[in-house]
């Protein structure tokens, strides 16, 4: 029964079809595939983080100076709600959605560069062997 499984186990002098013997490839060549691999989604989850950071800090600027504008056309008068005009009640309303929108968005922004830095956390952890090697190219190790 075992003849018929000889063919499939080759002893290390044994030649391939082609006529070359088997041979694995060195840990250097292993480590630089496997950094090849690791090192492009790295640099991916690093340009995702900053990206999000970017927006997140420049649609705070944004939103604060929507507040601002905000509180110049409520007034301060005490029953300035009562006498507004039309138009500033539009105004006050398109602002009251922008700000809605706004901060919205500045919840998700804030939500998802948390799940990117916990995945690229989880990431310099589970290839750190692979990732300090040699120079990752720009991707840092700091969370």
């Amino acid at each position: 029964m075992f003849q018929f499984f000889r063919g499939a186990f080759h002893r290390p002098n044994d030649r391939r079809p082609d006529g070359r013997s088997f041979r694995a490839r060195s840990a250097t060549r292993d480590g630089e595939t496997d950094k090849g691999r690791i090192v492009p989604i790295m640099r991916a989850i690093e340009a995702a983080l900053v990206a999000a950071e970017r927006e997140r800090s420049g649609l705070s600027r944004r939103v604060c100076d929507v507040l601002e504008r905000a509180a110049v056309t409520i007034g301060n008068g005490d029953d300035e709600y009562l006498h507004r005009e039309q138009l500033d009640r539009h105004h006050q309303n398109l602002f009251d959605q922008e700000i809605l929108n706004g901060q919205r968005r500045l919840d998700q922004l804030s939500s998802t560069i948390a799940h990117l830095q916990v995945l690229k956390a989880a990431a310099l952890t589970r290839f750190e062997e692979v990732l300090s090697q040699s120079d990752t190219g720009g991707v840092s190790s700091a969370p």
